[in-house]
């Protein structure tokens, strides 16, 4: 299984980004997925988050509190994609964004192993 992250660039303070993670190979069920990110001198942290959902309980998302209100998880179970819609970007969102995802490749038995893309760069600049 491998993830793909794209969509990072050098922006504006106030401008938005669309970043998108793709998920290849043999993939039997993409669980919780999600991006991270990491600026120089900081520990990886979570950005935002968004779980399957079941026949009982529905999608829900989790968000970092400094991201709240600006920045949208989705995802698209067909397509194995999820997207970061970042918008009223700040300096502090500086970072090396990496797509994150709780795989199944065994079967519905298989609770699902954890995988991270390479990163991408987001450059606010103010």
């Amino acid at each position: 299984v491998q993830l793909q992250a794209s969509g990072g660039g050098r922006v504006q303070a106030g401008s938005s980004l669309r970043l998108s993670c793709k998920a290849s190979g043999s993939i039997f069920r993409l669980n919780a997925v999600g991006w991270y990110r990491q600026s120089p001198g900081k520990e990886r942290a979570l950005v935002a988050r968004i779980f399957s959902g079941t026949l009982i309980l529905p999608t829900s998302t989790d968000y970092a509190d400094s991201v709240k209100g600006r920045f949208t998880i989705s995802r698209d179970n067909v397509k194995n994609m999820w997207y970061l819609q970042m918008n009223r970007l700040k300096p502090e969102d500086t970072a090396v964004y990496y797509c994150n995802a709780d795989i199944s490749t065994d079967g519905p038995y298989d609770y699902g192993k954890d995988y991270w893309g390479k990163g991408t760069l987001v450059t606010v600049s103010s």
